[in-house]
C-alpha cells in the first residue's frame, strides 16, 4: 500500500492516537516514547517525511501501514 505524503506534526498526532507520547522536543525532532516498548520514535519535524523514513517509524512502532493510514484519518 502506498504511504500518503505527511508532516513530521502529523506523523507525531497518528502515533499519538496510537498511545505514543511526546518525551521531547530538541531542535527539529519530536521523540516519543510509549509504555511497554522499548523503541523510542525520533521524528523529524519538517513539512514532508521521506517514505522511507516513514515506514521505519511505522514498523518501529509496531504497526502495519494500513493501521498507520487508519490513525492519519485519510
Amino acid at each position: 500500500m502506498n504511504l500518503p505524503v505527511v508532516s513530521g506534526r502529523e506523523a507525531a498526532r497518528a502515533f499519538e492516537k496510537d498511545g505514543w507520547v511526546v518525551a521531547r522536543q530538541r531542535g527539529s525532532h519530536i521523540v516519543m516514547t510509549k509504555d511497554g516498548s522499548a523503541a523510542n520514535l525520533s521524528i523529524p519535524d519538517h513539512k514532508e517525511l521521506d517514505r522511507g523514513l516513514l515506514r521505519s517509524l511505522i514498523r518501529r512502532a509496531g504497526l502495519e501501514v494500513e493501521e498507520f493510514i487508519k490513525l492519519l484519518g485519510k
